[in-house]
C-alpha cells in the first residue's frame, strides 16, 4: 500500500504546488521584474556570444576551401619548393603558387610606404574571386606594358602616397603601374595581420624586383586543389600524410581546408570564452538580484505562507510552491534571453553583412541555446535556494513576528545540500565546457572569492558603523545607524554593486594598459626602426651606412633565419603536449639566429653559454618559459628544420628574455657553427636618441635609395597597426561588459526597491516624531554615500588586482595602475548609488502617514 501511495502523493503534491504557484502569479509579476531582467540579460549575453561564435565557426568550416585557396596549402619560408617537391604536388592536383613578403614601395615623387606584397601565378585564385575596382581579367591586370608590370593595390596605399589609378610605383628594381584597387581577396583571412597595405602582383614580376635573394624572408605558399571527385577531408589527409612520408625533410607548414586559419580559430575560441565568462559574470551579478527578489517576495507573502501552514501545509509544501514559482520565472527570463541571443547573428549579418571581414552564417544553434538555458536555471536556483529554504522550519508565529524583528536562521541541511549540488553543476558546466579550463577555473575561484570578500566587506562595514562613537549630528547619527540596523540595505547594496564595479575596473585598467603599450610612448630603450632582408654580403656596409646617416644612434645587427621545430626529446612536434602558453612556438616557423655572445636583453638563468670559439656539435639556447612549457631541460635535443634540412641541437642553457624592450631577440639562439654555409639574411635595429617624424622620413628615404631591397619597418607604425586591432577587441569587451554593468545597476535598483517598504515605515515614524524632509534626505544620502564609497574602494582594489594578473601573467606585458579611470569608476559608483537611493527615498517620503500608521 505504501509503495503505491508515495508516487501518487508526490505526483499530487507537485501538481498542487504548480497550481498554487500559477494562481499566485495571476496577480502580476510585481517584485520579479528585476529577477527576470537579470536572468534575461545574462542568458542573452551567453546565448548571443555562443550563437555568433558558432555561426562564425560554421562559416569558417563551410568556406574553408575558399579561405585557404585550395584543399591543402604547403608553406615554405626563405626558399622555394625544389623541382621534385613541386612535381610531387602537381601529380596530386592543380597547384597555385604565391609568395608573400614585406617590402618598400616608392612613388614617383619619392614617397615611401611599407607594403604587404603578394605575388601570384596564373592559376590564382583557384577558388573564390578577387574583387577589383575597376574589374578586369587577372591576365590584363598583371601584363607588362610600356616597361611596367601591372599591380592592384589597397586603397590605403593610394591615400598614403597620394596616388591614383595609372600612376607608377617602384618595388625593388621593378616598376609597377597601378591598374586597379583590391577590394577583397578570397584567401586574405588565411594570412597573418599585415603591417602595411596590400600590393597584388604577378609571380613573374616578383623575379624582376631582385628581392629574391638567398635568405630573403619570403613565404612561398603552394596551394593544391584536388580533383572534384576527391575533394574531401579524407583525400586531404591522405595527401598530407603522403607528403610527410615522401618528403620528410621538406619542412612544410601544412594546412587543410578544415583548419584554413588555425591562429584565427584559436583567437575566436579564446575570445568567445572570455565573452562567455563576461556573460556568466552578468548572470552571477544577476544572481544577487534573484536572491534579493526571492527574499523580498517571501517577505511580502508572509501572510499567505502563514495561512498555508495554519491550514496544514508542511514546510516542504511551502518550499515546493515557491521553488516552482522561481523555476517558472527563471524559465521566462531565460526564454527572453534566448530569443534575443539567438537573433544576434541574424541582426549582425543583416546590419553589417557587407562590412564583416569574417564569414558569418547565421543559424539557430540549439546546443548553444540549451547551454545558455541551463546556465540561467542553475544560476536562479543557486541564488534562490537559500531564501527559499529558510521558510521550511519557521513557525507561523515567527513569520508574523519577523515583520518587525527579523530572525536570522539558516536553511535545513537538506536544502543546503541541494544548493551545493546546484552550485557544483554550475561550476562543472562553466569549467567542463570551457576552451581554456584553467582560465575558467580561475574565473570560478575568483567569483567565489569576490562574493566571500563582498560579504566580508558588508559585515565589516556594519561592524565598523556599530562601533563608531555616537555623533551629535542627527543626520550623521541616523545614517550610521541605518548601515547596521536590522534589515539594513548594506549587504544587498554591497553585493549588488561590488562585482559590477570590480568587472568595470578590470576592463578599464586592461584597456588603459593596452593603449599605453601599443599607442602611447615607446619603451625607453625601444628601437625606432627594424631593417629586414639585409643581404649577408652587404651587412657590414649597411651598418656603416646607418652610422653615417644617424651618427648618434645605436645600431644592432644579427643574422636571421626561419625554421620550424619538428621534434624535441625524441618526440615529433605533432605529438608533443605543450602548455597553452607555449604551444604557439610549434605553430608555423620561428625566427632563428646564431651568436657567440649572450644576446642583449637576455639573461642566462640555467646552464652555461658556449665559448667564443666553440666548434663542436650544434648547441641551442632556449627561452626558459618556452622550455618549461615544452617540458625541456638542459641536455635535451631539439630538432629544427631550416631550408629543408633537419638540424638537431642539444640544449646548452635557458634564458629569460626582456620582450617588452622591443629589441632583437629570439626564442631559439644557436651556436655559430649550427648553420654554417646556410644562405640567410640579416636584421638590424636603429635606436635614436631624439627621434622625430622628419628625421625618420629622411632615414627611410636614404635607406631606400642606397639599399632598394632592404625593408624598413618603423616601430611606431607597426605598434599603431597592432594597437588598432587591440582597440577593436577592447571595444567588443566593453560592449559585452556593459551587460554586467546593466545587471549590476538593475540588481542595485531591485535591492533598493526591496527595502522600500521598510523605508516607508522608517520615514513615516520619523516624520511623525518631527523629522523634516530635508533632514531625512540628508541622512539617507549620507548612508548611501558611505556604503557606495566602501563598495567602490573594494571594486577598485579587486578590479586592479584582477587586471594586474591578466596583464602581467596572461598577456606578459608591463602594468601601470590607471588612477584616472579608477577615480572615474568611484565617482560613477557614488552617483549611481546615491541617485538610485534618493529616488526611492523620495517615493517613501511622499507616502501619507495615516494610511501607513493604520496598518502597523
Amino acid at each position: 500500500m505504501t509503495i503505491v501511495f508515495e508516487p501518487v502523493y508526490r505526483s499530487r503534491a507537485s501538481s498542487l504546488a504548480l497550481r498554487y504557484a500559477l494562481r499566485e502569479l495571476r496577480s502580476g509579476l510585481r517584485g520579479f521584474y528585476v529577477f527576470i531582467a537579470c536572468i534575461a540579460l545574462g542568458v542573452m549575453a551567453i546565448a548571443g556570444v555562443g550563437s555568433v561564435a558558432a555561426s562564425l565557426s560554421e562559416g569558417l568550416t563551410r568556406e574553408g576551401r575558399t579561405l585557404l585557396g585550395g584543399d591543402v596549402a604547403f608553406s615554405l619560408i626563405q626558399r622555394e619548393a625544389k623541382p621534385e617537391e613541386l612535381a610531387f604536388l602537381r601529380a596530386r592536383g592543380q597547384v597555385s603558387v604565391a609568395a608573400a613578403l614585406r617590402v618598400m614601395a616608392r612613388s614617383g615623387d619619392g614617397k615611401l610606404a611599407l607594403v604587404e606584397l603578394k605575388a601570384v601565378d596564373g592559376n590564382y585564385p583557384m577558388l573564390g574571386q578577387v574583387t577589383l575596382d575597376p574589374k578586369m581579367p587577372m591576365a590584363d591586370l598583371f601584363a607588362e606594358r610600356d616597361g611596367a608590370f601591372g599591380a592592384a593595390v589597397d586603397s590605403i596605399l593610394l591615400a598614403r602616397l597620394d596616388l591614383k589609378l595609372g600612376d607608377r610605383i617602384t618595388i625593388g628594381n621593378a616598376t609597377y603601374q597601378i591598374r586597379s584597387v583590391v577590394a577583397a581577396e578570397p584567401d586574405k583571412l588565411a594570412g597573418n595581420v599585415g603591417l602595411g597595405p596590400r600590393v597584388l602582383v604577378s609571380e613573374a614580376s616578383l623575379r624582376a624586383t631582385a628581392l629574391l635573394q638567398p635568405g630573403s624572408l619570403v613565404r612561398w605558399i603552394y596551394r593544391v586543389k584536388l580533383p572534384d571527385n576527391a575533394a574531401d577531408d579524407r583525400a586531404a589527409t591522405q595527401l598530407i600524410d603522403s607528403a610527410r612520408s615522401a618528403l620528410p625533410e621538406a619542412g612544410w607548414w601544412i594546412r587543410s581546408s578544415s583548419n584554413a586559419s588555425p591562429q584565427l580559430e584559436r583567437t575566436i575560441n579564446r575570445f568567445t570564452q572570455f565573452l562567455t565568462l563576461v556573460g556568466l559574470a552578468a548572470l552571477l551579478v544577476g544572481g544577487v538580484g534573484v536572491a534579493n527578489a526571492v527574499k523580498s517576495h517571501i517577505d511580502r507573502r508572509r501572510d499567505v505562507i502563514a495561512s498555508f501552514k495554519a491550514l496544514g501545509a508542511t514546510g516542504r509544501d511551502v518550499f515546493t510552491i515557491y521553488l516552482t514559482q522561481v523555476t517558472l520565472l527563471a524559465g521566462v527570463g531565460s526564454v527572453i534571453g534566448l530569443a534575443a541571443g539567438a537573433a544576434l547573428p541574424f541582426v549582425i549579418v543583416g546590419v553589417f553583412g557587407k562590412l564583416l571581414p569574417l564569414p558569418v552564417i547565421p543559424a539557430l544553434h540549439l546546443d548553444e541555446l540549451a547551454l545558455s538555458f541551463i546556465y540561467g536555471l542553475l544560476t536562479a536556483l543557486a541564488f534562490g535556494l537559500w531564501p527559499l529554504g529558510r521558510v521550511h522550519d519557521v513557525p507561523v508565529a515567527a513569520l508574523f513576528r519577523e515583520e518587525v524583528a527579523p530572525e536570522w536562521h539558516r536553511p535545513r541541511w537538506s536544502y543546503l545540500a541541494l544548493m551545493a549540488v546546484v552550485i557544483a553543476l554550475l561550476v562543472a558546466v562553466a569549467i567542463g565546457l570551457a576552451y581554456d579550463k584553467r582560465v575558467a577555473a580561475v574565473f570560478v575561484g575568483s567569483s567565489v572569492a569576490v562574493f566571500a570578500l563582498l560579504r566580508g566587506v558588508a559585515a565589516g562595514l556594519m561592524a565598523l558603523a556599530r562601533r563608531l562613537p555616537r555623533s551629535r549630528i542627527t543626520m550623521l547619527r541616523l545614517a550610521i545607524a541605518n548601515i547596521y540596523r536590522p534589515g539594513a540595505l548594506t549587504p544587498s547594496v554591497v553585493m549588488s554593486l561590488g562585482l559590477g564595479l570590480a568587472v568595470l575596473v578590470t576592463i578599464t585598467q586592461i584597456d588603459g594598459n593596452l593603449r599605453r603599450q601599443f599607442l602611447a610612448a615607446l619603451p625607453e630603450k625601444a628601437p625606432s626602426f627594424y631593417f629586414i632582408d639585409i643581404p649577408t654580403a652587404d651587412a657590414d656596409r649597411f651598418g656603416a651606412f646607418l652610422k653615417k646617416v644617424a651618427p648618434e644612434s645605436t645600431i644592432e645587427d644579427v643574422p636571421m633565419l626561419r625554421g620550424r621545430i619538428v621534434g624535441a626529446r625524441g618526440v615529433k612536434a605533432d605529438e608533443l603536449k605543450p602548455s597553452q602558453d607555449s604551444e604557439w612556438v610549434l605553430q608555423s616557423d620561428r625566427g632563428l639566429t646564431y651568436t657567440s655572445e649572450v644576446p642583449r636583453g637576455s639573461k642566462v638563468v640555467e646552464g652555461e653559454w658556449w665559448s667564443a670559439g666553440y666548434s663542436g656539435p650544434p648547441l641551442v639556447s632556449i627561452e626558459k618559459k618556452i622550455a618549461d612549457g615544452l617540458k625541456l631541460k638542459i641536455g635535451d635535443e631539439i630538432v629544427v628544420n631550416v631550408l629543408g634540412r633537419d638540424i638537431p641541437a642539444k640544449i646548452s642553457n635557458l634564458r629569460n628574455v626582456d620582450w617588452q624592450g622591443l629589441g632583437i631577440n629570439f626564442v631559439l639562439v644557436f651556436s655559430p657553427n649550427a648553420f654554417k654555409g646556410a644562405p640567410h639574411s640579416h636584421v638590424a635595429t636603429l635606436s635614436e636618441v631624439h627621434p622625430n617624424p622628419g628625421g625618420d622620413a629622411r632615414i627611410i628615404k636614404q635607406v631606400a635609395e642606397a639599399f632598394p631591397t632592404v625593408t624598413s619597418v618603423r616601430v611606431r607604425e607597426a605598434l599603431e597597426t597592432i594597437g588598432t586591432v587591440v582597440t577593436n577587441l577592447v571595444l567588443a569587451i566593453r560592449g559585452a561588459s556593459a551587460v554586467t554593468l546593466i545587471s549590476a545597476i538593475l540588481v542595485l535598483g531591485g535591492a533598493l526597491a526591496a527595502g522600500h517598504r521598510h523605508r516607508v515605515y522608517d520615514a513615516v515614524i520619523l516624520k511623525t516624531l518631527g523629522a523634516t524632509r530635508a533632514r531625512l534626505l540628508g541622512a539617507y544620502a549620507l548612508e548611501y554615500l558611505m556604503i557606495g564609497l566602501a563598495t567602490a574602494v573594494f571594486g577598485v582594489i579587486a578590479g586592479s588586482i584582477a587586471a594586474w594578473l591578466i596583464v602581467t601573467r596572461l598577456m606578459t606585458l608591463s602594468f601601470i595602475w590607471q588612477a584616472g579611470s579608477a577615480a572615474g569608476v568611484v565617482a560613477a559608483a557614488l552617483v549611481v548609488t546615491v541617485g538610485l537611493g534618493l529616488a526611492g527615498t523620495l517615493l517613501a517620503l511622499n507616502q501619507k502617514p495615516a494610511s501607513v500608521l493604520r496598518n502597523l
